[in-house]
């Protein structure tokens, strides 16, 4: 809570649809919102497995015209959003779908900031940079993970710096969002897993931050409950419909968590990891998350001891700092049950990366010029962030 004279936004989109079958709705709220020949933003994986068709079929049953860009690519990049600027141009389209991940929302927030308000999206970097109201936009998620679907963030690949900027702007937060349990149905265990840690993360970190509200605290609770619950299930089957609808919550609430308390040095250094060698964001943070909230204890040795009881540890007769440490112990061990591995080295062998003790100096420097490192509880050093990532390898 504030100490001093200060003012605590709240951000989620004007409507979010939650439920088995709400993707039914896509065209009724297009419509609603004026638009008449939205772009739809996804990529190829989400066109491999049908859900592209899946959308393109129910907008033309309701008599609507769209046009598919599904070029995203994981860790979408100034490229990728410069070049879907173009074929919204070009098709006269006045509104906006986006189908998937967070790469597919961030790829279609940075082609809806740069048709709006012209210019490139570097022009962007940073808070509120934006003049211009987005385009009409729906949000449909297809993971359980990193909520850009109702956020005010946008983080975008520098393709000449290898650099993730971090656009935040209320701007940028979708018109509506949409959470259907069933287009995640298809979703393998290792993205499930990396895209529920990656929920996991923005609980733990808004929960921590130093502009955490009230409000926040309340989503974030909820979230590490309903991920602890129904993570593990998820990734086990999934077709578990119960433990997906559980995540679809999960996640949305970490994301109305973090989209108002921010998050932290985990994700400062994510960012780095993901621009550096194009890794995948979810993994980075599970791999990061237990080694920064060692450094991060210190500071809120309360509140970590307190997410421990909502994970299901027993705390009973430890002090507040040992209970603390066992919140750590889950969130290593619930790393470990799904899958997550073991450090950055062994990440990046998985992805065909060499990941290398040699660039820690220069991930470092950007990552402590990462905005998401202001609302880290604790202040990091260059020396303390270079010795995380040494750790987490």
């Amino acid at each position: 809570m504030a100490v001093r004279e200060e003012v605590y936004g709240f951000f989620i989109p004007s409507v979010t649809l939650m439920g088995i079958g709400s993707h039914k709705e896509i065209p009724a709220k297009i419509k609603a919102l004026g638009g008449k020949k939205p772009l739809l933003v996804t990529d190829k994986g989400i066109t491999k497995v049908g859900l592209t068709e899946k959308i393109v079929k129910l907008l033309k049953d309701n008599k609507m015209d769209c046009v598919v860009y599904d070029e995203t690519i994981p860790n979408p990049t100034d490229e990728n959003v410069h070049a879907g600027v173009d074929v919204y141009k070009k098709n006269k389209c006045d509104s906006l779908i986006t189908l998937g991940g967070g790469s597919s929302h961030d790829c279609g927030k940075g082609i809806g900031l740069v048709v709006a308000n012209g210019g490139k999206i570097h022009d962007f970097e940073g808070v509120d940079k934006s003049t211009k109201p987005m385009p009409p936009y729906v949000a449909v998620n297809t993971t359980a993970g990193t909520a850009s679907e109702m956020t005010r963030f946008c983080i975008i690949t520098d393709t000449s710096r290898k650099v993730k900027m971090a656009i935040v702007d209320w701007r940028v937060t979708p018109t509506i969002a949409l959470d259907d349990p069933l287009l995640m149905m298809g979703m393998p265990p290792a993205l499930t897993a990396a895209t529920g840690m990656d929920a996991l993360t923005h609980a733990v970190e808004a929960y921590v931050s130093t502009i955490a509200t009230p409000m926040t605290d309340a989503c974030a609770e909820k979230a590490i409950k309903l991920i602890f619950q129904h993570l593990r299930a998820a990734v086990a089957n999934g077709q578990d419909v119960v433990a997906r609808e559980g995540m679809c919550y999960a996640q949305y609430l970490a994301g109305m968590a973090f989209n108002n308390a921010s998050v932290g040095h985990v994700h400062a250094m994510a960012h780095q990891l993901g621009g550096f060698y194009d890794l995948p964001h979810g993994e980075c943070n599970a791999i990061l998350l237990p080694h920064v909230e060692k450094f991060n204890l210190i500071a809120k040795v309360e509140r970590f001891a307190e997410m421990a009881r909502w994970m299901g540890e027993n705390t009973e007769g430890l002090s507040p700092r040992a209970a603390a440490e066992k919140c750590l112990d889950a969130i290593r061990q619930l790393s470990a049950d799904v899958g997550i591995p073991s450090g950055l080295i062994e990440l990046g062998k998985r992805y065909g990366k060499d990941v290398k003790e040699a660039d820690i100096p220069t991930m470092t420097a950007n990552a402590q010029k990462d905005a998401c490192g202001l609302t880290n509880p604790r202040c990091p050093t260059d020396a303390d962030v270079m010795a995380i990532y040494k750790a987490a390898l």
